[in-house]
């Protein structure tokens, strides 16, 4: 079973739903699909790492061979290619590795190199796999990382996954939840909450997930993002108090489950709920 958690913004509280399902579900594997800023391995803070870079394939250019035609300099949508003084350049850091240049070059003059953009990481917290996926400073994609990420647990069954995506709705998003059985949204109480919890419901909708939202940093009073799940009839799988508690511990990057009994109960109901949900999806499909 893959649960995938992601939420409209940086900040609303997807990495502390994700950590704490993946802790209280015992054996579970942990993926860390926010490459450019993961921050799950601050609060399992695994052991025994395993690293392994990550490469994609760049053109690289053979000046004896180019006629300066410039099919490739038209071709290229990312303006990653410029034929400059009777050469031609190529600026890897704007470069999406989509291998058209070296098709289209009638000279041959393009063949491919690899460049590192990244790493994953593999760990364990107590009985918890923890994947964490790395892109390196100024990379334009962190797609082949998340790739290798959801590859490398492509065929597990045994274990429950919890994905803990990207903030937002880009395409990075999408590759985290392709696969997934079920995703569970993370909103705050708030009208920006709303807009953000919007975009992903758009996004959820669109490749056809079952899904459920989960209210974080919750008040006494109006919740406009309750307000919009009931006018959406969208289901409400739990809510988290705003708390100074759950605050401090998690300030303190500490697992809560592994800390109090009263959020170990909130995250346990919260476990079950979910797999009721994928249970219901899955028998209806069937």
């Amino acid at each position: 079973m893959k649960i995938a958690v992601l939420s409209g913004k940086g900040g609303t509280g997807k990495t502390l739903v994700s950590v704490n399902l993946a802790a209280v579900a015992k054996t579970s594997t942990y993926i860390d699909c926010d490459v450019e800023e993961p921050n799950g391995h601050l609060f399992f803070k695994p052991k025994d790492i395993i690293e392994e870079e990550i490469s994609v394939k760049i053109p690289k250019v053979d000046g004896n061979l180019c006629s300066g035609c410039r099919r490739c300099v038209e071709f290229c949508k990312f303006n990653a290619l410029a034929y400059i003084k009777e050469k031609l350049i190529v600026f890897e850091d704007i470069c999406h590795s989509c291998g058209g240049c070296i098709l289209l070059c009638p000279e041959k003059a393009l063949t491919e190199k690899e460049k590192v953009i990244g790493r994953v990481q593999k760990g364990t917290s107590e009985q918890v796999t923890v994947y964490t996926g790395i892109l390196n400073p100024g990379e334009p994609s962190g797609i082949p990382i998340i790739k290798k990420l959801l590859d490398e647990n492509e065929h597990e069954r045994s274990k429950t996954i919890f994905i803990d995506c990207p903030p937002g709705s880009a395409c990075i998003v999408m590759e985290s939840i392709k696969d997934a059985d079920y995703c569970i949204l993370v909103a705050e109480p708030t009208l920006f909450g709303v807009h953000n919890l919007n975009m992903v419901y758009e996004l959820v909708k669109l490749f056809n997930k079952p899904f459920g939202v989960v209210l974080n940093k919750c008040l006494d009073g109006e919740n406009p993002s309750e307000k919009f799940c009931i006018e959406k009839g969208i289901r409400i799988l739990g809510r988290i108090p705003f708390d100074n508690e759950l605050g401090s511990l998690n300030s303190n990057a500490e697992i809560a489950v592994r800390k109090s009994e009263k959020y170990r109960t909130i995250f346990s109901s919260l476990l079950e709920d979910v797999k009721k949900e994928v249970h219901h999806e899955t028998t209806s499909d069937s």
